[in-house]
C-alpha cells in the first residue's frame, strides 16, 4: 500500500499525464470543482488531478484560491472570495457575498498536491516566467509518474535555462526506473549538468550495489564537481574584485592626502560616512517621485561636494597648522572624527538608516548554476573604474594635477617656481575628501548606513596606501586588488577573522622588508 501523499501524487500525475497528452484542453469541469469543495479525502485529490488535466487557465486560479483559503460554499454553490465580493469560478462574474457560507479547508496534504498540480499545469504555459518557476519547483524532486509530461515539455522547450532544469528533473526521475540502461543514461545526463542538485542525486548512487551504476555515478560525480569548482572559483574571483574595488575607493582619497601632505587623517572614515548620509538625504528627497530610480545621479555629485567641502574646512581650520607634526595631526584628526560622529548622531540619531537600491541594481546575473553576480556589486565595480579613470585624467592632464604631482615630488622646488602650495594643499585635501564621499555613496548601496560606518574602513584604507606605496596611484590600485583577493581567498579556507589576521601579519612583514611599498615614490626628495 502506498502512503497518502504517494497516492495523491500518483492520482494527480496519472490524470495529468493521461489527459494532457491525450486530449485537447476542455472547459472548467464543474463536477471536479464541486468534488474539490464538497468531497472527502481521495475524491478531492482526484478532483485536483482532473482540474490539472483540463488545461484551462481558470483551473490554476481555482486551485490557487483553494490552497490559499479563498474558496467557500453557500448551499450547493462554490464561491471564490475576493474581498467583499463572491466570484463564480466558472463564469468569473462577481456578486455580493451570501449571508450563510462555509470555508473550504485545505490540509497540508491537499496544499502539497495543489503545489505539484500547479507546477504541472504551468510547464506548458506560453509564458517563460511561469515555465521557469514550474521547472525550478519540480527540479527539487518530482514523482516519477510525471515523467511523460516532463519529457513532452522538454521536447518542445527551446529556452536553455529551462531545458537544463527539465533535463535534471527528467534524469532524476529515471534514476528510479526499472531498466538498468535507462538508469545509466540518466546518470550520464546528470554528469553533463552543472546543477548542484545533480551532485546530490549522484552522491546517493555512488555506493549503489550495481558495480556499473556505481562506477558511472562516481565518474559523473567527478565531472559535476569539477564544473561546480570552476563556478566557485569564478564567484571567489568576483568577490575579490568587488572587495578590492571597495577598498580602492575607500583608500583612493587617502592616497592623495597622505601622499601629498603626509597627513595621517584619522577622520577619513568619517568623510566616507558623510558621503553615505548625503546619499541617504538625497534619497529621501526623491522618495515618492516618479524618478526615484535616478536619485543616484544627484547623490553622487552631492556626496562628492559635501564631503569635499567638509574636508577643505577641516584642512583650513585645523590641519594646516599642524604640518610636519605627525603625532599632533593624528591626535587632532582623531578628535575631529569623534566630533563628526557625534554630530551625525545628533542630526540623524544613533540607529542605522536604510538606503534603498534603485530597481536596476536589484537581482543579479546567473552566469553558472552556482554563481550569481549581484547587479549592485557589478555597478559598484564599474563606478570605481570610472572614478579611477577620472582621477588619472585629472592628475595627468590638468593644471591642478600637474601642481599636485609637483608638490608631491618636491614641495620646496614647486614653491620656488611659483606653485601656490598652500592652495594646492587645500584643493588636494578637498579632492581626497570628495573621493571618500563617493566611497560612502557606493557603500550605502551594500548595507545600512550608521555613524560608525567609516570606522570599519579606516585601517584597511591605510593598509592599502602603505602597501601600495605612499603617493602612488598605480600602487593603490594593485594593493587594493591584491588585498581584496587575499582576503576572500583566505576567508574561503580559514574564516573571516583568521583571514584578517593573516593579511595584517603579511603587511607588517612586507613593510619591514620593503618600507617604500610596492611602488617607490620617484623624485629628488625621495631619492
Amino acid at each position: 500500500m502506498l502512503s497518502g501523499a504517494r497516492t495523491a501524487a500518483v492520482v494527480i500525475s496519472s490524470a495529468a499525464v493521461f489527459l494532457i497528452l491525450a486530449v485537447p484542453a476542455l472547459a472548467l469541469d464543474q463536477a471536479a470543482v464541486e468534488k474539490l469543495a464538497f468531497g472527502e479525502g481521495d475524491e478531492r485529490i482526484a478532483a485536483i488531478g482532473a482540474l490539472v488535466a483540463e488545461g484551462d487557465p481558470k483551473a490554476g486560479a481555482v486551485l490557487k484560491a483553494f490552497a490559499e483559503g479563498e474558496m467557500q460554499t453557500s448551499g450547493k454553490r462554490v464561491l471564490i472570495v475576493r474581498g467583499d465580493k463572491a466570484v463564480d469560478p466558472f463564469t468569473g462574474s462577481e456578486g455580493p457575498l451570501p449571508a450563510e457560507r462555509e470555508d473550504v479547508v485545505a490540509n497540508n496534504r491537499l496544499r502539497a498536491a495543489v503545489a505539484d498540480a500547479l507546477a504541472v499545469l504551468n510547464l506548458l504555459s506560453p509564458e517563460r516566467g511561469a515555465r521557469l518557476a514550474s521547472a525550478g519547483a519540480l527540479a527539487g524532486g518530482a514523482d516519477p509518474a510525471l515523467y511523460p509530461l516532463i519529457a513532452k515539455a522538454l521536447a518542445s522547450e527551446r529556452d536553455v535555462e529551462i531545458r537544463g532544469l527539465l533535463e535534471v528533473t527528467a534524469a532524476g526521475m529515471q534514476l528510479k526506473a526499472d531498466s538498468r540502461d535507462e538508469r545509466l543514461a540518466a546518470i550520464r545526463t546528470l554528469g553533463r549538468s552543472s546543477n548542484p542538485s545533480s551532485k546530490t542525486l549522484l552522491l546517493e548512487l555512488a555506493s549503489d550495489a550495481d558495480p556499473d551504476i556505481r562506477r558511472e555515478a562516481r565518474m559523473s560525480l567527478e565531472a559535476v564537481e569539477k564544473r561546480l569548482a570552476w563556478g566557485e572559483w569564478l564567484g571567489l574571483a568576483f568577490a575579490g574584485i568587488s572587495l578590492g574595488s571597495i577598498l580602492l575607493l575607500a583608500a583612493l582619497g587617502l592616497a592623495i592626502t597622505y601622499g601629498l601632505m603626509g597627513v595621517i587623517n584619522m577622520a577619513h572614515g568619517e568623510l566616507i560616512m558623510i558621503g553615505a548620509y548625503t546619499t541617504y538625504v538625497v534619497q529621501n528627497l526623491f522618495r515618492g517621485s516618479a524618478h526615484f530610480d535616478w536619485y543616484l545621479a544627484a547623490a553622487v555629485p552631492a556626496a562628492f561636494m559635501v564631503s569635499g567641502l567638509v574636508g577643505m574646512a577641516l584642512e583650513r581650520s585645523v590641519i594646516r597648522w599642524l604640518y610636519g607634526r605627525p603625532l599632533e595631526t593624528l591626535l587632532a584628526t582623531w578628535g575631529l572624527s569623534l566630533i563628526l560622529i557625534q554630530t551625525v548622531r545628533t542630526l540623524f540619531g544613533a540607529q542605522n538608516v536604510q538606503v534603498e537600491n534603485p530597481s536596476f541594481m536589484s537581482g543579479g546575473i546567473q552566469v553558472l548554476s552556482n554563481v550569481v553576480l549581484p547587479w549592485s556589486r557589478i555597478y559598484i565595480v564599474l563606478f570605481v573604474a570610472a572614478v579611477l579613470i577620472s582621477m588619472w585624467l585629472l592628475l595627468s592632464k590638468t593644471r591642478l594635477g600637474l601642481f599636485i604631482r609637483g608638490v608631491t615630488q618636491n614641495r620646496a622646488m614647486a614653491s620656488c617656481v611659483g606653485v601656490p602650495t598652500a592652495r594646492v594643499d587645500t584643493w588636494a585635501f578637498g579632492l581626497g575628501s570628495g573621493i571618500a564621499g563617493l566611497a560612502g555613496c557606493a557603500l550605502s548601496q551594500l548595507g545600512n548606513v550608521g555613524p560608525e560606518l567609516g570606522q570599519g574602513y579606516i585601517v584597511d584604507s591605510f593598509l592599502v596606501v602603505v602597501f601600495g606605496g605612499v603617493g602612488q596611484l598605480a600602487g593603490t590600485v594593485y594593493a587594493a586588488l591584491v588585498l581584496g583577493f587575499a582576503n576572500k581567498l583566505l576567508e574561503s579556507w580559514s574564516g573571516a577573522v583568521l583571514a584578517k589576521i593573516a593579511v595584517l601579519v603579511f603587511i607588517i612583514v612586507f613593510i619591514q622588508r620593503r618600507p617604500q611599498g610596492l611602488f617607490a615614490l620617484r623624485g629628488r626628495v625621495a631619492d
